[in-house]
């Protein structure tokens, strides 16, 4: 099923969740994925699932790829959860692009906090707003108890089936800050979270699924050359560099390379490494313990001078600049690997997919923060949005050191992604 809404905010990853534990605690094999560009939401999910969560983009990885990873999951899987990006026929390609495409049944997530007999009504609208994608089944969320679920639930057409509910009850919500839900590994109590909504989901949930969808085998995707066997990628990870797809892990660990993850905050040092890759994350939450790690600084600059490629994504691009501030206008110096000065924003800065032409060839990914940066080179390239949205982000390059607010999603080229690791 892809659980999907009629806007951002209706509670998508919380039913998703929700339904992931209640059948995984039944015993049922879960997997788990998510439409577009997201690093915070499939964390929640995939603890959920017990299971990591991929992207499935039409887009970013293109439709072979979506093919391939719904084929290998449903051998494996007992149920597929996708969940949907904003609402449903939103964006370019949308999630309802994806259903139609893969012929995947819609649940609709229809926040009920403010409505009765009009939920039916809401849900009918978007089961009848495009010819080829199947919008059979709906879910509450912020319901005021078990009256309400019965208006609810009595409201909806005949071809429409209820498939459960969540309570308003603030225990319930998943931590927000300002790029989205608080990554999981900062929750420690997320296993406790992720019971409650399955609980919670149990008390209106139905048994009764969709019928199954056949996911037909997608063609056998082309050998990934060996480039990285035998080199070592030292890889940030903790709170503050936390974004990091699945995907692009695996395809590292394909091609040969040995991951190597190292934690800045734990005061980890750089690892004896061939390239290394500082992802997105949250540095500027994390400036007095950034700022400290000159040791850290001194072994990046080391490392770029000797000309060992560097990755350097959104998070990772503030933290080599001179200089990071953050939205209260505290500012701490940085790595100095690249000149240049960034600050945090109040509102959101730039969004939107990207695609880039490097020398090692075209990549896709996205963009998403609330940083303004002011970097004193001249970039080797710049992306653009393909549905003509203003986001446009500059690439540098300091000998091998690539940095940029995008994010980039490796499967959309893997050999150019590849060449990203070498020197």
């Amino acid at each position: 099923m892809l659980v999907s809404a009629p806007a951002s905010g209706e509670g998508k990853t919380s039913v998703t969740a929700a339904l992931a534990r209640w059948h995984a605690r039944q015993g049922r094999r879960v997997a788990v994925f998510k439409t577009g560009p997201d690093f915070l939401d499939p964390m929640v999910i995939g603890c959920a699932a017990g299971s990591p969560a991929y992207q499935l983009d039409l887009w970013m990885g293109g439709e072979a790829e979506v093919r391939a990873r719904l084929h290998a999951a449903a051998g494996e899987a007992d149920l597929i959860l996708v969940e949907g990006a904003m609402g449903l026929f939103d964006g370019d390609p949308s999630s309802a692009d994806l259903a139609a495409r893969l012929g995947l049944h819609v649940l609709a997530v229809i926040d009920a906090s403010a409505m009765a007999q009009t939920f039916g009504a809401v849900a009918a609208g978007l089961a009848m707003f495009r010819e080829g994608v199947r919008v059979n089944a709906v879910a509450a969320n912020r319901i005021g108890g078990d009256h309400h679920a019965k208006l609810l639930r009595e409201s909806l057409p005949q071809d429409l089936q209820w498939m459960g509910a969540l309570p308003h009850d603030a225990a319930l919500a998943l931590p927000e800050r300002h790029l989205g839900l608080v990554a999981a590994g900062e929750l420690d109590d997320l296993d406790v979270r992720l019971d409650a909504l399955a609980d919670a989901w149990g008390a209106h949930a139905t048994t009764i699924l969709p019928p199954p969808v056949t996911f037909a085998p997608a063609p056998a995707p082309i050998p990934l050359p060996p480039w990285l066997r035998g080199r070592r990628i030292a890889i940030a990870r903790d709170a503050a560099f936390c974004f990091l797809y699945p995907a692009n892990l695996d395809l590292l660990r394909e091609a040969g390379a040995e991951l190597a993850f190292f934690s800045p905050l734990a005061g980890d040092a750089l690892p004896e490494c061939d390239a290394a890759w500082l992802p997105g994350g949250y540095p500027e939450l994390h400036l007095g313990v950034l700022s400290r790690r000159t040791d850290l600084h001194a072994a990046l600059r080391a490392h770029v001078a000797a000309n060992k490629p560097l990755l350097a994504e959104c998070g990772g691009l503030l933290s080599v600049l001179d200089e990071l501030a953050d939205a209260q206008g505290h500012a701490a110096p940085m790595a100095g690997l690249l000149r240049g000065r960034a600050a945090m924003q109040t509102r959101l800065v730039a969004l939107g997919l990207q695609e880039v032409a490097l020398p090692e060839g075209a990549l896709r990914g996205h963009t998403f923060h609330h940083a303004r940066a002011v970097v004193e080179a001249t970039p080797i390239a710049t992306a653009a949005n393909p549905n003509g949205a203003p986001s446009r982000e500059a690439v540098y390059r300091e000998r091998r050191l690539t940095a940029s607010f995008m994010h980039v999603y490796f499967p959309s080229n893997p050999e150019a992604a590849l060449r990203l690791f070498l020197p």
